[in-house]
């Protein structure tokens, strides 16, 4: 039976997928470990469950080696794990692109709601005595435009969203995408910033998106404007924020992300925007909600079953896809390979030079690693695994 551990609190949903699998052997942590105990709690795992502050570094990886087959990132992002460590080694890495989107667009639909009718500072002054009934600066959500910047699965459902609370919504995206609803792409940038009264961020982290909201950026936004970060913190320039909130050029903000974000709860945030009126800073709950944990937890959970029974990787991040099919004869041999002429030849070779007879076979390479599934209509006993396991461009090999 699979040994499988779980860090960080994982959801219970993920817990009854593995038991109706048939996966019972789990042991549990409720938090993140440090480096040196993470290291001797993944020891022996062949699955391993991870939300977004355990560090699966090379080297835990490598500490979980050579019994670790699988990571699954119970949530959205991957960047905790060494990808590329984790594909030459062998391991799959999964996350749950999909579980947590209609959490983290109610959040930012909410935000901009209270951001354009100036809530956290009012509220603020209450708290304080003070009584202020203007409505100066402050405005309906109805007939604004709404401008994202990255229209995947979470910017097209805000935009869905925003239409019904009848906003205009305008997107931007480096890849050609299908407008839902009446939403209208604009290429230009600089247009989208210059028209949008709220501006709302969905873009994955890395170079190409670092930054992105800077000072010149800013600069180019509509006077007045609010804007929205829920995706990564490392795409907008902090610092040049705040002098823009100052100076009133941006007349509110709400952050879900920080470039640095406190390792604990009893870790306060460091920021230039703590304490500034009309900002809402929340400690990243974008996709904090029960109703997406649940469902991050049987999404991830399934994904990790599927590989473990049937060695089927669609929907992992760094590793080639194979989708899943039945069984077709007794044994079904998993080949993690270096993706290098003659591997196939060579594989298949083997097997026939014990009598194993082929009955199904699919082959995807990514990068420098291959994958192939080979089902046969014999028994893949331990020296046969074994010879498999010797040849020279192997990684790893597994029978289910």
């Amino acid at each position: 039976m699979a040994k499988i551990v779980f860090f960080e609190n994982i959801h219970p949903s993920a817990r009854a997928v593995f038991a109706r699998a048939g996966l019972t052997d789990i042991t549990t942590y409720n938090s993140a470990l440090s480096p040196e105990a993470l290291i001797e709690a993944v020891r022996g795992a062949e699955v391993l469950g991870i939300r977004s502050r355990t560090q699966m570094d090379a080297a835990a990886l490598a500490a979980a080696a050579p019994t670790l087959r699988t990571v699954g990132c119970f949530c959205i992002g991957t960047n905790q794990v060494d990808l590329k460590s984790a594909a030459e080694q062998g391991v799959s890495v999964f996350n749950a692109p999909f579980s947590n989107t209609r959490s983290v667009a109610e959040l930012v639909i909410a935000e901009a709601i209270l951001l354009l009718r100036r809530v956290p500072e009012k509220s603020e002054r209450v708290h304080h005595g003070h009584w202020d009934k203007s409505a100066t600066g402050a405005f309906e959500a109805r007939g604004k435009t709404l401008g994202i910047i990255g229209y995947g699965n979470i910017g097209s459902q805000v935009g869905t969203l925003a239409e019904s609370i009848g906003m205009r919504v305008i997107f931007h995206d480096l890849e050609a995408k299908l407008p839902l609803g009446n939403a209208r792409a604009q290429p230009d940038l600089s247009i989208l910033l210059g028209e949008a009264d709220v501006l709302t961020l969905h873009v994955p982290g890395g170079r190409a998106t670092e930054n992105i909201i800077n000072a010149d950026t800013l600069k180019q936004m509509k006077p007045g404007s609010i804007l929205i970060n829920a995706s990564r913190g490392g795409v907008v320039d902090i610092d040049a924020l705040r002098d823009a909130l100052v100076r009133k050029h941006i007349a509110g903000a709400a952050l879900d992300v920080f470039p640095t974000e406190p390792k604990s709860v009893d870790e306060p945030l460091d920021s230039p925007l703590r304490n500034l009126p009309n900002v809402i800073l929340t400690p990243h709950i974008g996709g904090s909600t029960m109703e997406s944990q649940e469902n991050i937890g049987i999404e991830v959970a399934e994904k990790l079953v599927r590989f473990i029974q049937t060695g089927t990787t669609k929907g992992a991040v760094n590793f080639p896809e194979l989708s899943f099919e039945d069984a077709e004869g007794a044994a079904r041999l998993l080949h993690v390979h270096r993706n290098e002429p003659g591997v196939l030849a060579s594989l298949n070779n083997l097997l026939a030079e014990r009598k194993l007879n082929i009955v199904s076979q699919r082959l995807h390479t990514k990068g420098g690693i291959g994958y192939v599934i080979t089902d046969v209509d014999g028994t893949i006993d331990a020296a046969a695994l074994e010879a498999v396991r010797k040849q020279g461009t192997t990684i790893r090999a597994d029978v289910v």
